[in-house]
């Protein structure tokens, strides 16, 4: 069973995201799949107001293709947030354990995004004293390895058992800006390397729809002004699965 006091600290992590890197990242696509056909699509979003939309789809009984997606738009008095990326990919699933109910997936892509930022400045007298604007585009390449598992626990909400199932994600994301303006004067490009582990829960509604909270955080493996480590991962969300059809023995 499990207990109010092991979700609560996860929620936490809300308290430490921010927007200040030019990449802010997404949710990883964690789709789960286990046989040809399937089909998974999630939409999730975190209190900073980042969308994020994944899916995949089985084209064999091990490999998969994805299309993941994010955007953000979020207007502040001292600072102003737009972002927006696209992701493409694909790589393998596969299924162990004594009731096939653990899941393993290994993915890579490339995507592209696009951060502008505004940065304003006030004196005591809330006069506005400096304004600084960024704008980049960026290009990506990923790999990340799912790990999660069917087997399920109980949560009991409103005298109502709901199913849980748990995951893990780690993916490696490989960032360079190609056009940067910083108050429209062009800057030096920067890169960096990025490691994002995440941990997922999701409360099972029924077989095909559940509800997902995502947590993690990342870290830059080099030293950057703009392109730095700056963001976590919190979101709530939805998870969708279609076409699952029992593997041949």
């Amino acid at each position: 069973m499990i207990t109010y006091s092991r979700i609560i600290p996860v929620l936490l992590i809300l308290f430490l995201s921010s927007c200040s890197s030019i990449y802010i990242p997404s949710v990883p696509n964690t789709p789960m799949l286990t046989t040809k056909g399937e089909i998974a699509a999630g939409a999730h979003i975190s209190l900073k107001g980042n969308a994020n939309f994944n899916s995949a789809y089985a084209i064999s009984n091990h490999f998969a293709v994805l299309i993941n997606g994010a955007y953000m738009n979020n207007d502040g008095t001292k600072k102003d947030v737009k972002h927006k990326m696209v992701e493409f990919g694909g790589g393998y699933f596969n299924t162990f354990g004594p009731d096939n109910n653990r899941i393993i997936e290994i993915y890579g892509g490339v995507g592209s995004g696009k951060s502008y930022r505004v940065f304003r400045e006030f004196d005591q007298n809330k006069t506005l004293i400096s304004t600084d604007h960024q704008e980049a585009k960026y290009d990506k390449k990923f790999i990340q390895v799912n790990y999660s598992s069917k087997k399920r626990d109980n949560l009991r909400l409103f005298g109502v058992n709901f199913g849980l199932n748990f995951g893990t994600a780690l993916r490696v994301s490989f960032i360079k800006t190609n056009d940067f303006f910083r108050n429209n004067i062009q800057q030096p490009n920067e890169e960096n390397i990025f490691l994002e582990p995440v941990f997922f829960t999701r409360m099972i509604l029924s077989d095909e729809v559940q509800l997902q909270y995502t947590s993690g955080s990342n870290f830059g493996l080099k030293n950057r002004k703009f392109l730095n480590a700056g963001n976590s991962v919190f979101s709530v969300g939805a998870v969708i699965n279609l076409g699952r059809t029992p593997k041949k023995q």
